[in-house]
């Protein structure tokens, strides 16, 4: 037992040398980058997913496109509280993994589980008032109704998921993330077929339109989330953590400790989707080619940002696995590591988006129409603007990432109140209407929110670590 014990501690020879600080940064990013790489493909795999059937959706014409946008922007308000708290299972699951206390990795993921069916039911639920929400909102009635008829569809990818996300944070805190991905891989062809069976009525099946659009998400979520499942239940080296056992047992206090860590994360989530949906609304009160064109150019945002999002899960492991093991050097090296690959992957991107800005809303929405030329036009000035916030989007990510990885969420939660909603909304406004801007004055606004986000994230990652901080690991009861 005292051997065993003992090697949990692995300390170093006497006479061995210590690593070369130059070889322990190159380790941290081989490390940081094999993990990111499978959560960074997986995060693309879902915004593919989402931007095909926006694709095919775009064939429907303008007002179904800018109806889905609309849409979205209810799904994401209600959707991004959960995914908030089941993000939560990401650190508490490596700081255990990193303690060598596999029973409360276990823990960690059935409170994330717990948490989606919990808040699943109502969330779900409120999707099918989504007409009656943004024509409450002042949005035009028509594309209200048009919106709603999506997210009757939408409604039920909720609880799958939450729950697949839950469990891809779980098989990423013990270093295994690949499976998620395989299953993502698997997902984006299906989803393609069944997408466009259900929309346009081909081979047979029913033209449901937007809500055939929706019920396939729903039902390719819903596959996704069994077949996590059954790999998390079956394949080493999950099988090991019996994720499943015990599924019915209260866990009340952990269930608070994923609510204190993932609230904050929710609230920061809501707050950032939060002001892209005001900028659609706002973009509503324009034109409807404003609020196509908003989503054409956000939706290439949101493709870009899923590789940063992937590098910020694979922050939150690494920074929380060497907080479990007490290593707050290794927490603060993972953390500026991460930072500074999102930084570099971002600033390639920016120029690639500037050089094909005009090419690219012509995969949105096919064909050069004359009626459509005004909205290409403009998502491609909105692409170019979109282009001086990419590297700080890809920062405030990958640091947020880390600031999980330490349980830091409520400070976060306060900056983005600050960024956001002070500097960010209140431009978007004043630019956008005062200074009559229009859309591209909303979007110079984002862009600001976003950079001072980034800024004080990055601040607040230096401050703790420099001091050395690291969250307690909760104790098994």
């Amino acid at each position: 037992m005292l051997r065993a014990m003992a090697s949990l501690e692995t300390p170093r020879a006497v006479d061995a040398p210590a690593p070369a600080e130059g070889g322990v940064w190159r380790a941290e990013l081989s490390q940081t980058i094999r993990l990111a790489l499978p959560m960074a493909l997986t995060q693309l795999g879902q915004i593919v997913m989402m931007t095909t059937d926006l694709v095919l959706i775009g064939r429907l014409g303008d007002e179904a496109l800018a109806a889905a946008a609309l849409a979205h922007t209810v799904l994401f308000a209600a959707f991004s509280l959960g995914m908030g708290l089941v993000s939560a299972v990401a650190p508490l699951a490596a700081q255990a993994f990193g303690a060598r206390r596999p029973r409360m990795v276990r823990r960690a993921l059935r409170v994330g589980l717990w948490a989606t069916v919990i808040l699943g039911v109502p969330t779900t639920l409120l999707q099918f008032r989504g007409e009656e929400i943004l024509v409450a909102l002042g949005q035009n009635p028509h594309s209200a109704a048009l919106a709603g008829r999506y997210l009757a569809g939408m409604a039920w990818a909720i609880i799958p998921a939450w729950a697949f996300i839950a469990l891809r944070n779980f098989m990423g805190a013990v270093n295994r993330p690949e499976p998620a991905l395989w299953i993502t891989l698997a997902a984006i062809p299906a989803n393609a077929v069944l997408a466009w069976l259900l929309i346009y009525g081909a081979l047979g099946m029913p033209g449901l339109d937007l809500f055939g659009a929706g019920i396939a998400t729903a039902l390719i979520d819903a596959g996704m989330c069994v077949a996590a499942i059954a790999i998390a239940c079956s394949r080493r080296p999950f099988r090991k953590y019996r994720v499943l056992g015990r599924l019915w047992r209260p866990d009340w206090r952990l269930l608070a400790k994923l609510v204190g860590v993932g609230l904050p994360i929710s609230g920061a989530l809501l707050l950032e989707f939060g002001l892209f949906a005001a900028a659609a609304l706002l973009m509503g009160r324009i034109s409807t080619s404003a609020v196509a064109a908003h989503q054409i150019a956000l939706q290439v945002a949101a493709l870009l940002y899923m590789v940063p999002l992937g590098i910020a899960l694979a922050a939150t492991v690494r920074v929380g696995q060497a907080a479990g093991r007490r290593d707050p050097v290794g927490a603060r090296r993972a953390g500026f590591v991460a930072i500074a690959v999102a930084a570099g992957f971002m600033a390639a991107m920016t120029l690639i988006v500037a050089a094909t800005r005009r090419a690219i809303p012509h995969l949105f929405l096919g064909a050069a129409d004359p009626h459509s030329a005004g909205t290409m036009e403009l998502a491609a000035t909105l692409l170019a603007l979109g282009a001086s916030f990419f590297i700080s989007d890809g920062l405030q990510a990958a640091t947020g990432g880390a600031l999980r990885g330490l349980n830091d969420t409520r400070v976060p939660l306060l900056l983005a109140v600050l960024s956001y909603w002070i500097v960010g909304f209140v431009s978007c406004v004043w630019l956008g209407f005062a200074m009559n801007l229009g859309a591209i004055g909303v979007w110079i606004g984002l862009s600001l929110g976003t950079a001072v986000y980034a800024a004080l994230l990055v601040w607040r990652f230096h401050a703790l670590t420099a001091r050395h901080y690291l969250p307690a690991v909760p104790a098994l009861t």
